[in-house]
């Protein structure tokens, strides 16, 4: 007989599947046990992420000529201002439509303390560099690549660029689905599936809408200028989104978000490119899941937020996230001076909304890199057809 063979959407739904019910039938030994994996696997991903970018990221700088560092400041400048207006789309929706459903003092319980589990042994796997070092130093050998007689070194990173996708494909992509078993079965293991009920699913629901409607504004936008139907350039999107939101990281989601990207017909190059660079200054969904939350928690409390102070805080915002998307929740930890100094969050506002927030993480980074696909799709238009320099 045939040999059934699964695609990765189809096993990623699976593994979230599996991993809620058996979380709750699970004993504590085995969940340790799987608690070891996924700490191991994560600290494979974060240092094999430096490595692809630099694998991956240089050979497509100097593949696109002399227009890579035109590119990279039209990515930059695109994905700034789509997080913006992700942010001040998620303000203008959540302050109309919040006070509609939620009443001052409505949640005033405490957040309830979920379990946490210890792995057997706690392996400490550091990169080579950080991400924003690795495309910094991605651009600067990609530029004199372009410039300077480099043959012998752009063979090497052809090559080394060939390593690391060979080991995104034949090791991280095939566990990729069990790591999100063990990812959902602690969750549902700690308590964390229903942590917040009643009024905090009301905002987690309303994130939700409002991220997925900001995804289809993005794919409307991308698919009227690259010539494509923007549905079906979302749907092809769905194992990166299920991917992100069930492993709550932007960066680690890079392999299977340049597959989707590719998939809509984005070149290899523009897509090698934007997607691992979107993945670290691309915040949209992370920005609309605080927006929405903060707004809820600000009305419940009694203080709700004007729009010349969410402005200015979503702007700054918008450059403190660069680099979050590595570590989980990142950007969570990276607006709360934010939060404090400029829209006059309490100690007990702030840990009401990392409740909210961190009940159902993983919608934030889901959005994020689904809309790193967008950007990929609508800048493919004017940088696919740059050609490789014939002679340096």
């Amino acid at each position: 007989m045939k040999k059934i063979k699964l695609s990765l959407f189809v096993k990623v739904l699976i593994a979230i599947a599996l991993g809620a019910a058996f979380g709750l039938i699970v004993p504590e030994g085995l969940m340790r046990l799987l608690k070891t994996f996924s700490i191991l696997f994560a600290q494979i991903l974060k240092f094999i992420v430096p490595l692809l970018v630099l694998g991956l990221v240089t050979p497509a700088i100097y593949g696109l000529g002399k227009g890579a560092g035109k590119m990279l400041l039209i990515v930059v400048g695109v994905a700034y201002v789509s997080t913006v207006c992700a942010g001040l789309f998620a303000y203008g929706s959540a302050t109309v439509f919040l006070p509609n459903i939620l009443q001052v003092g409505d949640l005033s319980a405490d957040a309830v303390q979920a379990k946490s589990f210890e792995p057997y042994i706690d392996l400490k796997i550091k990169p080579l560099c950080d991400i924003l070092t690795a495309l910094c130093l991605s651009f600067m050998i990609g530029v004199c690549c372009i410039y300077v007689k480099g043959d012998t070194l752009r063979r090497w990173f052809d090559e080394f660029g060939e390593v690391v996708k060979m080991t995104i494909e034949k090791a991280i992509i095939p566990l990729m689905p069990f790591y999100i078993f063990t990812m959902m079965c602690e969750m549902s293991a700690a308590g964390k599936l229903a942590v917040v009920v009643g009024t905090g699913a009301k905002v987690i629901a309303t994130g939700v809408v409002l991220s997925i409607l900001y995804l289809v504004i993005q794919y409307t936008v991308a698919g009227a200028i690259a010539g494509k139907n923007p549905f079906k350039c979302l749907y092809n999107m769905l194992p990166a989104y299920l991917t992100g939101f069930s492993i709550c990281s932007s960066s680690a989601v890079i392999p299977v978000t340049q597959k989707c990207t590719l998939k809509n017909g984005v070149s290899e190059e523009v897509t090698n490119f934007v997607v691992p660079l979107c993945s670290n200054v691309h915040m949209c969904g992370s920005v609309i899941k605080l927006a929405t939350t903060a707004v809820a928690v600000a009305f419940m409390m009694g203080t709700p937020i004007s729009f010349p102070i969410f402005l200015k805080f979503v702007l700054m915002l918008a450059v403190a996230t660069v680099a979050s998307p590595g570590v989980m929740s990142g950007v969570l930890m990276a607006s709360v001076g934010f939060l404090e100094t400029m829209l006059g969050f309490t100690p007990e506002m702030v840990a009401l909304l990392m409740a909210i927030y961190l009940a159902l993480d993983g919608y934030g980074p889901a959005c994020n890199v689904t809309g790193d696909g967008a950007i990929a799709l609508g800048l493919d238009r004017f940088f696919r057809n740059e050609k490789r320099p014939t002679s340096l």
